[in-house]
This record gives C-alpha cells, structure tokens and sequence, in this order.
C-alpha cells in the first residue's frame, strides 16, 4: 500500500520579514501525509512577492522541472492559495497535476467530515473554491470545442460549456446552502433554548490537534460518566469537524455546557471559514473561551497567535478567555499549576482538570448567592426545587418549616422571594 502513495514536491516562497515559513512549510508537509501524500522533495525561493505568473520566478521553474524529472514525484503542492491563472500556467509549463495549500485542506476537511451539516459546509466549500477556477480547464474547453470550424467558433463553443458548468455548480451551491439554511436554523433554536434556561456556555477553542476533544473527554468523564457520549479524539490534524455540546454537571449542582470546536491553521481558506461559519457561531456566541495549547509545541506562541487572528476575524475577540495549556506530560515543567488566566495541564494523565474547572466556574458562576432559607411546610416544593437545582450544605426542620443553608443562582433566590411575597 506504501507504494501506491502520490509523491510530491513542496513549493514555498519566504518573503521578507517572514519568520514563521520553516513551520509552515513543516505543516504543509503533515497536510500532505494527512492526504496520504508522500513528500519527497522541497523547494523554496526568497522573494520580495509573489510571482503574479507561475508563483515563483523562471529560474526557479527550470529547478523544479529538473527536481520533477530526478524524482519522478507526480504532484507539485504549493504553500499558498494559487489563482486560476498561476495553476493554468504551472500546469502547462511542468505537466504535472498542480495542487495548493487550500484544496489539501479542503481535501482533509472532505474526508473528516462525518455529519450531515459538517459534509454540506465542506462541499460548500469545495465548489466555491473551483467556480473562479473554471477558466483554466484548458482541455476541456478543447474537447467541446469539437472537429472542424474556426478557432473563433471553438472558443465560443468553449465559452458556452464554460457558462454551463458554472451555472450548474452555482445552483448546486444555492440548494446546498438552502439545506445548510435549515439546519443553522435549527441549531439556532437549540442555541436560543440554551439561553432561555440561562446554561452558561464554554467553548474549547485553539490550534488543530492540541487536545481540545480529549480535555473535552476527561471532562466528560469526571462530571458526567455517560456511555457514548465521548466524542472522538484522535492525533491528527482536523479529527474534529461538527461541533459537539455536552452538558458537565459539577458535585454542587452547577451546571455549564462544554463546546468542542474545529481546530484553526495557519492561512485557515477564506471559503472554509464562510462556509463554517454557523457552526462556529457556537464560539462567537459563548460566555467563555478555554484556549486549548499545545505546550509541548516549540512554536505554540504562533500557533496562539495563529488562533487569536481567527478568533478576531469571527468577531470572538470580545469574548473572556482562559488558556488551557495542555500535553505537560511531553515537557519538562512541573504541572498541575495555575498562573493568573493559565492553567497547565496533561488531559492525557488527567492532570489539572480540577484546577481548570475551578478557573471556569469562578469565570461563568458570578451570579450565585449564599444564603438561608425558611421554606413554610406547605411550599415544601421549593425543598425538591433547591435539592436539584443548587448546593444544599444542610437541611433541618424546624417548627415553622424547612431550614436550608445553600448556594443557589441569584435569579432562584429572587424567585422564591417574588413567591413568598406575594403568596
């Protein structure tokens, strides 16, 4: 099977002031093992910008074209979003199929998908990113262009085929969306119904692959030990792609819903976070953000940075955040600790989960209040209603009811107060 694996050669070009291309090059490599692509060569070239023709300079091509014929490679990968005219040129000057880093994200993104919702987004995607890269299926238009006639005839022929396939991919679009619509739709209900019951919302956010899902599981099986209700959790780039909601419930019966998001990347296709966009509306509309990070990573500050541009371009920026840095257990500092915002922690060894959830409930449960209460026998109710719904310290009964020493929300309190008043 290793035998039938694609070969390819990596393209990149470092352009002034640009310190973070060797990782980047570094990922565009996993994104292509993540394509069961093997990369068996690398070329770079340093330039002020990027060559608007074939990407990067003539001399350059003539390099890659000799790399070409040494390896024998059948693919050429290149670090940006090429345009239609660059892939028409490269294709034509190397006749080797031309791939970017865009479509072997969208390529990722296309196998992961497991979810309805998260397959429509994903095609969305794909089909955005080939509409204004129509123009350059030069052999197409050559065959349609059939026997005989003049070049002008050809070209119209071409033309006329040209408009058919976009008008069929636009309205392949339009119902994909309107599908996508119904959906956003529901989950917008979902979201509303979450808000009503006033459940704070926490949401897991950070880099592809540094453990967002596994510190979602641990959670999930310290507070809520359900069968099935893990989500998966794997050491890959993109694992996660839908959305996942779990309800962690702590020992002193305060509740808050952990949301599991897609991970980010660096240069993350501007169509991939369009057509993603309702699924992490989930982040933007969340009461607090734990910034998931690899800490064993030599570069985790950008990929930190990485994140924060993302999150500030979905208009998450506003929004509190705490960091989570995770995978101490691969490092030599001493965890579990807590320095102000920042928790330092081993999902994998279970370590620094109490430390992070006594960060967040500091965060998200501001509106609890302690108190006692004297409920009268005859609203004996409210005992059931405080019981499930907050931290009861002690009850005892007394000659004119039930006396209970609890914490319980602000807005409980208020109720039962509304209530005793006027009853």
């Amino acid at each position: 099977m290793e035998q039938l694996r694609e070969k390819a050669i990596i393209v990149g070009v470092q352009l002034q002031n640009q310190t973070d291309f060797p990782s980047s090059m570094e990922e565009l490599r996993n994104l292509a093992a993540a394509c069961q692509i093997e990369v068996i060569g690398q070329l770079e070239q340093k330039a002020n910008r990027i060559n608007s023709s074939l990407y990067i300079g003539s001399g350059k091509m003539q390099e890659l074209k000799k790399l070409l014929e040494q390896t024998n490679a059948s693919v050429v990968i290149f670090n940006e979003e090429l345009t239609p005219s660059q892939i028409r040129n490269i294709e034509g000057s190397i006749d080797r199929r031309v791939i970017d880093r865009t479509i072997l994200i969208l390529d990722i993104f296309a196998t992961r998908a497991q979810t309805k919702e998260a397959q429509l987004q994903v095609e969305i995607a794909r089909l955005q990113y080939m509409l204004p890269r129509l123009v350059g299926l030069r052999e197409s238009l050559g065959r349609q262009g059939g026997g005989g006639g003049s070049g002008l005839k050809n070209r119209g022929s071409g033309e006329t085929k040209l408009e058919l396939d976009r008008r069929r991919i636009e309205d392949r679009i339009s119902a994909l969306q309107a599908d996508l619509d119904k959906m956003v739709a529901r989950r917008q209900v979902q979201r509303k119904q979450r808000q009503k019951n006033e459940v704070p919302v926490v949401c897991l956010v950070g880099y592809t692959n540094t453990g967002k899902s596994s510190l979602m599981n641990v959670m999930i099986d310290k507070y809520n030990p359900v069968l099935g209700k893990q989500v998966l959790a794997q050491d890959m780039l993109f694992a996660t792609l839908e959305t996942s909601v779990r309800s962690i419930e702590l020992p002193d019966r305060k509740t808050f819903l952990l949301t599991d998001t897609v991970g980010f990347v660096s240069q993350l296709p501007h169509h991939l976070i369009k057509a993603f966009r309702s699924t992490l509306e989930e982040v933007t509309e969340a009461d607090l953000l734990v910034h998931v990070v690899d800490f064993s990573n030599p570069e985790y500050e950008r990929l930190i940075e990485v994140t924060t541009e993302t999150l500030k371009a979905l208009g998450a920026d506003h929004i509190p955040t705490l960091y989570a840095y995770n995978k101490l257990d691969l490092t030599e500092y001493k965890y579990p600790r807590i320095d102000g915002n920042n928790v330092y922690l081993s999902a994998r060894n279970n370590s620094g989960i109490d430390e992070l959830t006594g960060l967040i409930s500091q965060r998200i449960f501001n509106d609890y209040v302690e108190c006692e209460l004297l409920i009268p026998f005859d609203k004996g109710g409210w005992v059931s209603y405080f019981n499930e719904r907050a931290h009861v310290q002690s009850m005892s009964h007394e000659y004119e009811g039930t006396l209970l020493k609890l914490t319980c929300r602000t807005a409980d309190y208020d109720k039962y107060q509304s209530e005793s008043v006027t009853g």
